[in-house]
């Protein structure tokens, strides 16, 4: 049976995360502290002002500790993954894991993510519970709500959304008004939507800079929910920025391969609930994605 570790991203930091590797790791750890400009083991300790919460800050935070919770993994030679796959940023400690990229140079991409997603600070993301995505749809055609994208497809009855804040409004009313949950999450901007195609332009012209390796074990890309092509890592993580996470269409890919499906998650539960949700709901309709 396959055997998945995955990572997740971001909105599983904690103050205190780090606290049990920092100290194994003291070179890399200087590293992070020099790169970023400040010290990360303490801002992972002391969470001062809630700074964790602040996408620049979150992004190279958890990339450090999901990476030293992976060495540590390694290190511990425990069972080896047949496939990698992380949520939104997440994927970077993934790509990392399956050696495309080492732990500098995954930094500084996460570096320069977090700043560019700071910037599109106009807009939201929500979180939408137990509505199919094609009514989802239908509701906001009903209600001619058009400048809300979907950002996320968590399972097949928690989508997320992203937009501009006034447009979330609007949606968040429709959903009150038709009895449907939903959760503002707390991110800064409308992350995975069309309105990163900004912050898209400037980081793939950023990633022209570095070299990506060939993976020595198969990474499910965000963008298709299937493994990365090689040669194409830059393209994708470039579309990661405006694409939604197909986090369903990964796991179904993983499930079609063999089941049970068995996975491992670094630095989190959530992902493993998502799983469960996914695997208990059987196959998906194909070509159910009509919409962003």
């Amino acid at each position: 049976m396959p055997f998945a570790v995955l990572f997740p991203g971001q909105g599983a930091q904690f103050r205190g995360m780090g606290a049990d590797v920092f100290d194994r790791y003291p070179a890399l750890t200087e590293f992070a502290c020099d790169l970023l400009g400040y010290d990360l083991a303490a801002v992972c300790r002391d969470n001062p002002d809630d700074i964790l919460t602040r996408t620049e800050c979150t992004q190279p935070a958890l990339f450090v500790v999901n990476a030293l919770h992976t060495f540590e993994r390694e290190r511990r030679e425990e069972r080896r993954a047949d496939y990698y796959l992380g949520h939104s940023l997440g994927e970077y400690n993934a790509l990392l894991a399956a050696g495309v990229f080492d732990f500098q140079t995954g930094l500084r991409l996460v570096r320069k993510r977090g700043e560019l997603m700071a910037a599109a600070s106009d807009g939201g993301m929500t979180a939408v519970l137990g509505v199919p995505e094609r009514e989802l749809l239908d509701m906001f055609r009903q209600d001619g709500i058009e400048a809300i994208d979907l950002a996320g497809f968590n399972s097949d009855t928690q989508l997320v959304i992203a937009g501009p804040d006034a447009d979330l409004r609007v949606a968040h009313e429709a959903l009150t008004r038709r009895g449907v949950r939903f959760v503002q999450l707390r991110v800064g901007g409308p992350f995975h939507s069309r309105y990163m195609d900004p912050a898209r332009v400037v980081f793939e012209k950023y990633l022209e800079e570095f070299t990506f390796h060939d993976p020595h074990t198969p990474v499910i890309a965000n963008v298709t929910g299937l493994p990365h092509v090689k040669g194409e890592f830059a393209r994708s993580l470039g579309n990661q920025l405006v694409e939604p996470v197909r986090w369903t269409d990964s796991i179904r890919y993983l499930l079609g391969q063999d089941s049970p499906l068995e996975c491992e998650e670094l630095g989190g539960r959530s992902l493993l609930g998502m799983v469960r949700k996914i695997s208990d709901s059987g196959t998906a309709d194909p070509g159910a994605h009509d919409g962003r």
